[in-house]
């Protein structure tokens, strides 16, 4: 379940079509993952080669992630970007200048931030669960001091929620960008998780060794960016001497990928794309089930016109699901695809500054008319 440049076409190459054949690419998948330790290549360097646009230091060094300081003071409300751990590497929240999540939040007067710069899974991780990000997650929280203000990307939009929803006191204020949670609402994510048969995400397991690998999520899920794709994502002109070195920057980040621990891939895969537990009410998250309805913080949702991996009706249908009143549920929607969000110049120009002034706002005047 990768971020994606392009559409999803990929996996057809693993998956046909016609379902009466889809018991000879299991078997062939089956025989594949036999051979796995064969296939593999180096092990998954430990960071990034890339450098951080805003300079950071770990906090702290957990199991799951290295949670990253990026403030610029000591004081003030304390945001934490929760970025997705899907496929890629949590620089999706810190591009470049003009690109970065972080940047936009701090020239928008939110000096505290924090980033969770998940760990690429080792095979110590593989048996590693949704509660295992989640419990960590709360560490972090804890480490920082709540309340915070959780602010979730894509994948990261779904845990934030869940966490918000099993520890409604530790979140002071949430920002959805680009999240999944009611996979009822139809999208090209939705389709090609539930088209494709169970035995495929197995064998992408065993075919880790326990993890599912990065590369092969990447070769599977979808199609290498055109320059097309990454002009559309970055919402820019790459043709001048800061395009280019742009255009070579998102092509290195696209080719780092993160492994994923098999427990965790296939919880995902069963749990919320699958049966819909989030949105359904059925999850259940560090031994309570969660309800949507705990959820009473402010909440702003940001959504994409143009993206196919998680659409606008799907991001903004979220709002419905909470208790948070209606007052304190803020909405927006631009003109940009999936990674637009996190990193489009556009969005970061009118979206982000909206969303870090949102984060600041007093709402007592809201609240008073609400009454």
């Amino acid at each position: 379940m990768a971020e994606k440049a392009g559409k999803d076409r990929g996996i057809q190459d693993a998956i046909p079509d016609d379902p009466l054949l889809w018991p000879f690419a299991a078997a062939r998948l089956a025989m594949d993952s036999c051979l796995w330790w064969l296939e593999r290549g180096p092990a998954e360097q430990e960071e990034s080669s890339l450098p951080w646009t805003t300079p950071n230091n770990v906090a702290l060094e957990l199991v799951t992630m290295r949670l990253r300081d990026c403030s610029r003071g000591r004081s003030g409300q304390a945001a934490l970007v929760c970025a997705p751990y899907a496929l890629h590497r949590a620089l999706i929240a810190d591009f470049a200048p003009g690109h970065s999540v972080v940047g936009s939040l701090q020239d928008g007067g939110v000096d505290r931030v924090y980033l969770t710069d998940w760990r690429s899974a080792t095979s110590d991780m593989r048996y590693l669960s949704i509660d295992s990000y989640l419990g960590d997650l709360n560490v972090a929280v804890d480490e920082i001091g709540a309340p915070v203000d959780l602010v979730g990307l894509c994948q990261g939009g779904w845990l934030s929620l869940l966490y918000a929803a099993r520890f409604p006191a530790k979140v002071r204020r949430l920002v959805l960008v680009g999240a999944p949670v009611d996979l009822s609402i139809d999208s090209s994510l939705s389709r090609l998780t539930h088209n494709a048969p169970e035995m495929v995400y197995d064998q992408l397991v065993a075919r880790g060794g326990g993890n599912v690998r990065g590369e092969e999520m990447l070769h599977l899920w979808s199609k290498a960016p055109s320059r097309d794709d990454i002009v559309q994502a970055l919402q820019r002109d790459l043709s001048d001497e800061e395009g280019a070195a742009l255009l070579t920057r998102f092509d290195r980040w696209n080719a780092e990928t993160l492994d994923l621990p098999g427990k965790y891939y296939l919880e995902i895969v069963n749990r919320i794309f699958r049966k819909n537990q989030i949105a359904g009410g059925g999850f259940k998250a560090l031994g309570r089930t969660v309800d949507l309805k705990d959820v009473k913080a402010p909440v702003f949702l940001l959504a994409g016109l143009d993206d196919d991996v998680v659409p606008a009706a799907q991001a903004l249908a979220t709002a419905g699901l909470l208790g948070t009143p209606p007052a304190f549920i803020a909405a927006a929607s631009e003109p940009s695809n999936h990674l637009g969000l996190f990193m489009g110049a556009r969005t970061h120009a009118h979206a982000w500054p909206r969303i870090a002034e949102w984060l600041r706002d007093d709402l007592s005047g809201v609240l008073a008319r609400s009454a």
